[in-house]
């Protein structure tokens, strides 16, 4: 154990000096090469945990003010390390938290996760499909895939496990990992199904009306992904039942034992019923506010309200360590994640693959660019970041390219958008929540980020594109 950490507290440093070992490539500063070898660090950082994540990111951030590798000037610098506690997604997912809190304190998650364990418990398998169309159910109609996972389902489900005396750590096996990475996989499923299941989403659209002339209606959007989202959101509870298999399979004493719970809680409280009203009235405003109300002011607004109803405390947010960890830990990993923008290695990389695909055949240059893209979010902590930075770049390397079915490859593009959040931790809203369970063991969701990502990529590309090739 001792060599182990010890080999886990090298692994990032070994990492960031290789890489600075390379020559700085042609086109790059040596400045931004020495933070491109930091991000790599942190990333490698954040597989092997020789630290708490929060401080992997506060390190990173640091190192990089002190040094000025972003920003010319120590003032800059410190402006730059600290903007991603600015970002309205890092708060939205601390709410979300807060929201987990409030049906925890009032019952009402408790209650409703026996409503549910009482139908469809008996079979674990069918509680995952129960898991996954609530959130398709939600997907047309909330942008903010963050609060619909993160701020809606989540809350509820976290109570699932504990009924069968699954909790995070050494019991989570027994069905709590299976539950927790269904409601996440599906959502990057859901989050790609519609124009408006995520945020980025409607961007996408603008940017390709934008920089290709091609309008992307709702009905446009799903039925491009229709055969790919129907597939994957059917597999998605399934597979996971295989790779991720619960220990709990079927239980029918379980359901006896929920209605017995439910008997013992006695009919619906006040505060169950003040919150639910909440959840409620968030879920309206996310859902037909969006010209006048942001998803994270809601969101801070039903806190508030949380408070003042007296559903929570202030000492409970200040006692919620795990929520307080994911802030500090993703706000870090989106300012990092920034600055290699910044620095210019998002540019950078672009134009490498520009050039190196003059000549290729025009269906080739769609799977090789797509395959970048997709794979680079690896690099962001946040799709909106990688859409605006990306998407406009291999578009332009799109319409450079003879004879590419422009259409075709933009959908490809746009279509990946909500599939490539199940990579890692930290690509999405929802992936901070998840990690931060306690369900899913760190490497376990590394380990299934890649797997479902290629799962998720290999859909994409072996059944969505020849299918955009003959609807187009």
């Amino acid at each position: 154990m001792k060599y182990e950490r010890i080999l886990r507290a090298l692994a990032p440093i070994i990492a960031g000096l290789i890489i600075l070992a390379i020559p700085t490539p042609e086109g790059l500063t040596f400045k931004a090469w020495c933070y491109f070898a930091l991000f790599i660090a942190v990333i490698v950082a954040l597989i092997t945990r020789p630290l708490p994540d929060a401080v992997v990111g506060l390190i990173g951030i640091s190192l990089a003010a002190v040094f000025c590798l972003v920003e010319e000037t120590p003032k800059a610098s410190i402006k730059w390390a600290l903007s991603g506690f600015a970002n309205t997604t890092v708060w939205l997912i601390f709410a979300a938290f807060m929201f987990a809190l409030g049906y925890s304190k009032t019952g009402l998650g408790r209650r409703i996760a026996l409503h549910l364990i009482r139908r469809l418990g008996r079979n674990t398998l069918g509680l995952g499909y129960a898991v996954a169309l609530s959130d398709l159910v939600l997907a047309p109609f909330m942008p903010s895939n963050t609060a619909r996972s993160a701020g809606t389902i989540y809350p509820i489900i976290r109570n699932i496990p504990e009924v069968y005396g699954s909790y995070p750590g050494e019991t989570a096996g027994k069905i709590g990992t299976y539950i927790m990475w269904v409601a996440f996989a599906t959502t990057c499923v859901t989050s790609s199904m519609f124009l408006t299941s995520l945020a980025p989403n409607p961007l996408a659209a603008a940017i390709v009306a934008e920089t290709v002339n091609i309008e992307l209606s709702w009905l446009d959007w799903v039925i491009g992904f229709l055969p790919v989202g129907v597939i994957l959101f059917i597999l998605v509870p399934f597979i996971t039942f295989k790779l991720a298999p619960p220990e709990i399979k079927r239980s029918d004493e379980i359901v006896k034992k929920a209605e017995e719970m439910l008997k013992e809680m006695g009919p619906i409280k006040r505060n169950e019923i003040i919150f639910l009203g909440l959840v409620l009235f968030a879920l309206v405003l996310w859902i037909g506010g969006r010209s006048f109300i942001h998803t994270t002011t809601v969101a801070v607004l039903i806190v508030v309200l949380m408070l003042l109803f007296k559903i929570i405390s202030w000492d409970d947010i200040l006692e919620y360590k795990q929520a307080w960890n994911v802030l500090v830990w993703f706000a870090t990993l989106v300012t990092l994640a920034s600055g290699l923008k910044e620095v210019g290695i998002i540019e950078w990389i672009a134009n490498s693959v520009s050039v190196s695909l003059s000549g290729i055949s025009p269906i080739l240059v769609i799977i090789i660019i797509f395959t970048v893209f997709y794979f680079m979010h690896y690099l962001f902590a946040s799709i909106t970041a990688h859409t605006v930075a990306m998407l406009p770049v291999f578009l332009a390397v799109f319409l450079a390219i003879p004879n590419v079915p422009i259409k075709v490859a933009t959908l490809m593009l746009c279509y990946s958008l909500g599939l490539f959040g199940i990579l890692t931790p930290y690509a999405t809203g929802p992936a901070p929540v998840y990690y931060g369970s306690g369900y899913i063991p760190p490497r376990k969701f590394w380990l299934l980020g890649l797997i479902y990502g290629l799962i998720f990529y290999f859909a994409l590309l072996i059944i969505g594109l020849p299918y955009l090739l003959l609807i187009a």
